[in-house]
């Protein structure tokens, strides 16, 4: 459905879908943020979730190296790139998948976006959830279904949870995302669960969509995927931006099994029509990254330590300071819940999870992302905290000269994550 509007003296129909349609959450903030600096402020960036560390340096070499390859590539990606995918999920997590069955694109939200667009079912989706996973489908007109979690289960679906969904129509098509470590919680899921989970999907015939971004930079190397107990109905989502610090780069992938190829070709083909293939240096560049060797085993050690010490501090001061929240696994983000702090709220007439984070920000110059961007209920007082704003460079630099038993205490986080540490003890001292 369209309708006619009226834009510099043009007649232009817009889609209904789209119509009021805000900027995605995680930009808007970032955006806010910048505007304020410039104003003069100091800004501490918990917003938007971008990688803190740069691209090691043999990738960036292998980009610059690539840098004159100027033709079109195969719609489905580089042959190399995929080989080398191929081997990286065998070497690193025991996964057998067929080079050929791969899907390469200008990053895994646009690879999101296409399975939603070529597969007509339901899209369920835990809550709270990453912020474009509804728009999305809201864009194509896919209906969404929700899973409401709880703290007391960390945010994480059950078993359950999903088999009470599917029951209700055995035969309806669904694709579940799954995503882990979670954004915004930072939460993952138990081999148990995992297992669990695959035995509900496998009964009802779900597509799932793994969406492990952040697997790599879970904190104990303990990734697992679903794709281990339910190979045949899983499509695991991934890519260069969280753990290769490599956002703007713009390199998705969606690898598939053999029994969903016909789903492949499907978004392949719409990929042939609409990006036509991921940009060509970037793609020989991305294959230095997944064929990986001592340097990136040494960048991700260096990289989940100084996260998980961040996290760690982070959680205990604030849980210290009253507030509720669930230690996390992985990726850049805690999931801090206010609701403790609610008469002092109301009293200040801050009556939701919006109004929370515009005052923080207003007095202590704290970016956060209300809760309520993930899909929850405005009035409850959640915000999500992404503990990226510091120097990785000069962090993984320094770890590294000190050795691999070096210690990411307090004094290291104070030293070389400073901002980190100012803007933690700033949220608590505006609670008390």
């Amino acid at each position: 459905m369209s309708v006619k509007v009226a834009s510099y003296k043009h007649e232009v129909h817009l889609n209904l879908n789209v119509r009021g349609l805000p900027l995605s959450p995680t930009l808007a903030i970032n955006e806010t943020s910048r505007r304020l600096e410039k104003e003069g402020r100091t800004i501490y960036k918990f917003g938007l979730g971008q990688s803190p560390f740069p691209v090691p340096q043999q990738v960036v070499a292998s980009l610059q190296a690539s840098a004159g390859e100027k033709d079109y590539l195969a719609v489905k990606g580089l042959q190399e790139l995929r080989k080398a995918i191929a081997a990286y999920y065998q070497r690193e997590h025991c996964l057998q998948f067929s080079w050929q069955n791969m899907l390469v694109g200008p990053g895994s939200k646009e690879l999101m976006f296409l399975l939603q667009l070529v597969y007509y079912g339901d899209l369920v989706i835990p809550l709270p959830s990453w912020v474009s996973y509804a728009p999305q489908a809201n864009i194509i007109g896919r209906p969404v279904r929700w899973l409401k979690t709880s703290q007391k289960n960390h945010w994480l679906i059950t078993p359950e949870d999903l088999e009470r969904h599917c029951i209700k129509d055995r035969t309806k098509p669904r694709i579940l995302i799954l995503n882990y470590p979670n954004n915004p919680t930072g939460k993952s899921y138990s081999e148990t669960m995992l297992k669990d989970l695959a035995a509900v999907a496998r009964k009802y015939h779900v597509i799932v969509l793994s969406d492990e971004i952040y697997g790599e930079v879970n904190f104990t190397y303990a990734h697992q995927s679903i794709a281990k107990y339910y190979p045949e109905g899983t499509i695991v989502s991934s890519g260069l931006s969280k753990w290769c610090g490599a956002g703007g780069w713009r390199l998705g992938i969606n690898v598939f099994p053999e029994e969903l190829t016909w789903l492949l070709d499907a978004m392949a083909s719409v990929a042939s029509e609409t990006f036509t293939s991921t940009s060509a240096p970037i793609q020989y560049a991305a294959v230095t990254a997944f064929e990986g060797g001592p340097w990136l085993d040494s960048y991700l050690l260096r990289s989940r330590k100084i996260l998980a010490g961040l996290a760690d501090y982070v959680y205990v001061a604030m849980d210290k300071a009253g507030v509720r929240l669930v230690r996390a696994e992985g990726g850049f983000y805690l999931f801090p819940d206010f609701t403790p702090f609610e008469d002092t709220l109301v009293k200040r007439k801050i009556y939701d999870s919006e109004g929370l984070c515009s005052a923080i920000l207003k007095e202590t110059g704290v970016a956060m992302l209300p809760g309520s961007a993930f899909g929850l209920a405005p009035e409850k007082y959640l915000a999500r905290l992404a503990f990226v704003d510091f120097d990785g460079a000069a962090a993984l630099d320094v770890l590294e000269e000190l050795g691999d038993d070096a210690l990411v205490d307090e004094v290291f986080l104070s030293t070389y994550c400073p901002k980190i540490i100012e803007a933690t003890h700033l949220l608590c001292d505006w609670l008390s």
